[in-house]
């Protein structure tokens, strides 16, 4: 028996659609990618708009009548105030106009002047593979780097990836979470990109009002509305908020439940699980 004393990285197996096999050790997949730093309004997440708002509405009725008591004040009256009568009908219309405005993107980038089209530059981040199987990854289009078709300059337009072009039009919001972030300058051009279209009240807020539900907090209140509370609200709270907000600003810890204190393009995500080795690696401030 041969024994190392050492026990690679592992990760639960996923399941992936085959498209083939080029050669005896090449299998290819369909793998779906989720665009990293960004967060854009779910499409489908909780059900039909109707089963998605009566979970809300349970939200709204926990937060308020004391269930949810274990989270702060503030978080709650936030949260609550955000839960309208058409929240989920707004948010999941978001969503498809999002995925739409992502597509003609795409579409418009990746055709060439004379039809044809390029291949997206897909650009893995350190954390690859997210819990649903996805790969973590920015999105660009691909240039071949020849003589006929030669890689712009990179402050070149073209060479912006698409989860910037996603936040620079109001269709997504930041949403960096420790360890996949970008390097010091693409963090910047994109806290630079979110600020502005929050401030210029582009894309989804535009649309669909500015108190439309983020991502994140929309999949939190459905959590808490759908939860199972025979145990106590204990678990629909950790499945609702598991990872810790940092101020980029400050860099000073605001906890699980403190993230609606920052203004939302400067809050970093760590999961809690993550927490002590973010500390090592960052500048935080407890």
């Amino acid at each position: 028996m041969v024994d190392l004393g050492f026990a690679g990285a592992s990760r639960p197996a996923n399941d992936y659609r085959p498209l083939g096999v080029t050669d005896g050790d090449t299998p290819a997949i369909a793998m779906a990618i989720r665009m990293v730093s960004i967060d854009t309004p779910e499409s489908a997440y909780g059900g039909s708009p109707p089963t998605a708002q009566a979970a809300l509405e349970r939200a709204r009725v926990r937060l308020l009548d004391g269930t949810y008591d274990a989270l702060p004040e503030d978080l709650r009256a936030y949260l609550a105030s955000r839960i309208t009568p058409d929240a989920a009908a707004r948010h999941q219309a978001a969503g498809k106009a999002a995925a739409a405005e992502h597509q003609a993107a795409v579409t418009a980038r990746l055709t060439r002047p004379d039809g044809s089209q390029r291949k997206l530059a897909v650009i893995a981040t350190g954390e690859l593979i997210e819990g649903n199987g996805r790969l973590l990854a920015y999105t660009a289009p691909w240039f071949t780097g020849t003589a006929a078709d030669p890689l712009p300059p990179r402050d070149d337009p073209r060479r912006r990836t698409f989860n910037l072009d996603m936040i620079a039009s109001g269709w997504a919001a930041t949403f960096l979470i420790y360890p996949s972030l970008p390097s010091t300058a693409d963090l910047n051009l994109l806290l630079a990109e979110a600020e502005a279209a929050w401030a210029g009240r582009r894309g989804a807020w535009a649309r669909f009002g500015e108190d439309l539900l983020l991502g994140y907090e929309y999949r939190a209140c459905v959590k808490l509305g759908s939860g199972d509370l025979r145990d106590g609200p204990g678990a629909a709270i950790r499945q609702a908020f598991q990872r810790v907000c940092v101020d980029l600003g400050t860099m000073r810890e605001t906890g699980l439940y403190g993230y609606h204190r920052i203004p939302p393009a400067r809050r970093l995500w760590i999961w809690e699980t993550d927490l002590e080795r973010a500390r090592r690696d960052l500048p935080i401030v407890p």
